[in-house]
């Protein structure tokens, strides 16, 4: 279930940037990401897979810079 709720979450905010409801430099966007790869990353870590792991701790770290570069312009 983990799996599916983190990459439902990453996908909307995906399609929403696609068609133009979100910017990739909003907050909504980084946050959404933060959130389904924080999921994705529990995810990998409870089945063990470390590619997995690596990606969306990446993921997660670049999204969570792009949140504090959100809050700190405001």
């Amino acid at each position: 279930m983990f799996g599916i709720v983190g990459t439902g979450i990453i996908l909307l905010a995906f399609l929403l940037n696609q068609f133009g409801r979100w910017s990739s430099e909003s907050l909504s966007y980084d946050v959404a990401n933060a959130i389904g790869s924080g999921i994705l990353l529990y995810y990998a870590y409870s089945i063990q897979s470390w590619p997995f792991m690596v990606l969306n701790g990446v993921w997660f770290l670049v999204s969570a810079r792009d949140i504090y570069k959100d809050v700190k312009k405001r």
